[in-house]
């Protein structure tokens, strides 16, 4: 039981590590095109959901950033500017992060190869447990920022109107 804890241990880190250096070297152009797995349905209620089922706002700020442990990529933890271009590549990392930890959980099937199937089951449940929260956090911060952009947008265009 421990040699098989102990390679659940190094299985776990080796696909964290990975999955999250892989994810980091996708140029940002492949997040700017739409695509069907980060839209957000009605029933999300532009993020909303996520808060209302999960109070998303009081826990957020508890989840580290990946970009520090792996070096590499977009800092998310606080919103740096309110510029367009820094919103526009922030709304394309939370792409990348919710791909990333989508992309995190397929590997949980493998550990039944070698794990009793309770424990199989319980590595699911951590995959699960470990990624969805921060899946939750892209898909309700997204919509946010989206919606910043928008009047950010709304405004300028007013300006110019006025200018006009």
């Amino acid at each position: 039981m421990f040699w098989t804890i102990l390679i659940d241990i190094g299985a776990w880190a080796f696909f964290h590590i990975v999955i999250s250096l892989s994810m980091a070297i996708i140029p940002v152009h492949f997040f700017e095109k739409e695509n069907s797995l980060y839209k957000l349905r009605k029933w999300e209620k532009s993020g909303e959901l996520w808060e209302r089922l999960f109070s998303v706002r009081l826990w957020k700020h508890l989840i580290p950033d990946g970009s520090k442990i792996i070096r590499k990529g977009f800092e998310k933890n606080i919103l740096a500017s309110n510029d367009k271009r820094y919103l526009k590549l922030f709304v394309i990392e939370t792409k990348r992060a919710e791909l990333t930890h989508w992309v995190s959980i397929l590997p949980a099937g493998l550990f039944f190869l070698w794990n009793p199937a309770w424990a199989g089951w319980i590595m699911v449940a951590y995959a699960l447990l470990f990624n969805l929260p921060i899946i939750i956090v892209q898909r309700y911060n997204r919509p946010r920022i989206e919606r910043f952009l928008s009047r950010k947008r709304k405004t300028r265009v007013t300006k110019e109107v006025v200018l006009k």
